[in-house]
Formats: C-alpha cells, sequence, structure tokens
C-alpha cells in the first residue's frame, strides 16, 4: 500500500511538473483587472496579512525560505523589508525559469507593478513600487529545488536553519492526503530555528484548479485541519486570519483561504 500511494503521489507530482503553466497560472490568477474579482480578493487578501507579519508584526531575520514559491515574486513585497536574503524553492524547473525572467527583467516576464503598487500603497506610498520591485530583486541570490515529501526539503543541499518559513498555496497542491499534508509541514519546520516562524497561507474547502484546460487536483482542507496541521507539526499559532471568498467556480472550488503565522517550540 505505501508503494503504490507513493507512486501515486509521485505521479501527480510529474503530471504537475508536466502540466503547470506558469505564465498562464499568473495571468489567470494575478492579473489585476475589473473581471477578476474573486482572484483580485485572495491577492489583496494575502498582500494584507503579509503587511501585517512582515512591517507590521515585525518578523525578521537574516533568512527566509520560500517553500513552493512557484513562479510569482508577490510574497516578498513586505518580506523583502525585514529579511536579507529571500531563497525562492519550487518543485519544478519552469517555474524557476519564469521567476528568473522577471529577475532579470527579460522581455515577456511578467508584469507585477499593479501588484507592487499595491502592497506600496499598504506602506503608504504607491509611488514606490519601481524601488520595491529592486529590492525584491536584491534579496534573492539563490533559487533552489525542494520536494516538501523529503524529510529534509532541500535534499541533497543542507542549509543553515532559517529565520522564518514562507509558503503561499503550495500544500494544497503538493499534498495527497491529510498525512502528507502534517508531514510536509514537519519537514518544512526542520529547516527552521528554534523560535523562528512560518507564514503559511492555504486555500480553503478546494478539490481542483485549472489553468487553460488543465485541472490539478487539491487536497480538501478546513480551517480546523490547518490548525491541527501546524500544532502538530510543533508551532504555536500566534494568529490566524481566515476569509470567504467567491471565485468563479468554473476555474477553482475554493470556498475561502487561511492565513497562519506560528513560531517553533
Amino acid at each position: 500500500l505505501q508503494t503504490s500511494t507513493m507512486e501515486s503521489a509521485s505521479s501527480d507530482k510529474q503530471y504537475l511538473a508536466q502540466h503547470f503553466d506558469p505564465k498562464g497560472y499568473m495571468e489567470t490568477y494575478y492579473a489585476f483587472s475589473p473581471d477578476k474579482e474573486g482572484e483580485m480578493a485572495l491577492t489583496t487578501f494575502t498582500l494584507k496579512n503579509l503587511h501585517k507579519a512582515f512591517v507590521l508584526g515585525g518578523l525578521k531575520g537574516d533568512t527566509l525560505i520560500d517553500i513552493g514559491s512557484g513562479p510569482t515574486i508577490y510574497q516578498y513585497f513586505s518580506a523583502c523589508e525585514s529579511f536579507r536574503e529571500i531563497i525562492p524553492t519550487d518543485y519544478t524547473d519552469k517555474n524557476h525559469e519564469e521567476m528568473q525572467r522577471w529577475l532579470r527583467k527579460e522581455q515577456g516576464a511578467f508584469d507585477w507593478s499593479s501588484i507592487a503598487k499595491y502592497a506600496c500603497e499598504l506602506e503608504g506610498d504607491r509611488e514606490k513600487w519601481a524601488q520595491k520591485e529592486e529590492k525584491v530583486r536584491s534579496r534573492i541570490k539563490q533559487l533552489l529545488k525542494c520536494d516538501v515529501d523529503q524529510s529534509n526539503p532541500l535534499a541533497p543541499l543542507s542549509l543553515p536553519p532559517a529565520d522564518c518559513i514562507l509558503s503561499t498555496y503550495c500544500l494544497e497542491v503538493s499534498s495527497k492526503d491529510l498525512p502528507a499534508f502534517r508531514s510536509a509541514l514537519k519537514n518544512m519546520g526542520s529547516l527552521l530555528k528554534r523560535g523562528g516562524h512560518l507564514v503559511l497561507a492555504i486555500t480553503l474547502e478546494i478539490s481542483f484548479f485549472m489553468i487553460g484546460q488543465n485541472r490539478f487536483h487539491c487536497l480538501y482542507l478546513e480551517q480546523k485541519h490547518l490548525e491541527e496541521g501546524v500544532k502538530e507539526a510543533g508551532f504555536e499559532i500566534k494568529w490566524m486570519d481566515v476569509a470567504k471568498i467567491n471565485f468563479p467556480l468554473s476555474l477553482i472550488d475554493a470556498k475561502g483561504a487561511g492565513f497562519v503565522v506560528a513560531q517553533k517550540r
């Protein structure tokens, strides 16, 4: 049974690696436009809570590791003010390639300026968005491969324990079932200093999302699963925010989102 479960998890990952379209994902879920109310609601929910955690809440340190960064960089607009180095990690190379396009300012890179302006507005000056983007670029010095199903998600590398682990909308996609979700949280926690912080965003009550014609399976998680998993992984929850969000059902069937800041015991 164990082998078949592992093979199934692996085939899910292979499907994701093969069919996930980074540009299509960003254009579907991160283009700020009036006809994307649900998608924008999720992004603003996330940005407000990242601002609360890193800018207002004072989480800071030397190193932040982002687990399952995907191709996006918006999750660093607040953290770049508080950490000297941000290390994005992902399972698929093409997400790294897409992120590199933005880091190098290559033609065809995704335009994050609308979201950068919103993040800067939260800090009181919308016009500083270009400096904000440059600060994010200066904080990222390496992109690493990760697999949250491994006891060391960054194996074969072994990094010094980080001050903060960030993960936004990754585990519900990468986890096959609840035990895998709980295990992934523990594995992520192993990368963190004692007393360090986990900052986690998850879509709740979801079973799938779409990119173009491709449908991706997700793990159905309720708020209680999120809370229990974080506590079981050796964390004390400092604060949590949950929001109901109305998504277009043709794209994604999530009912809402949860955001947790927790400290490693």
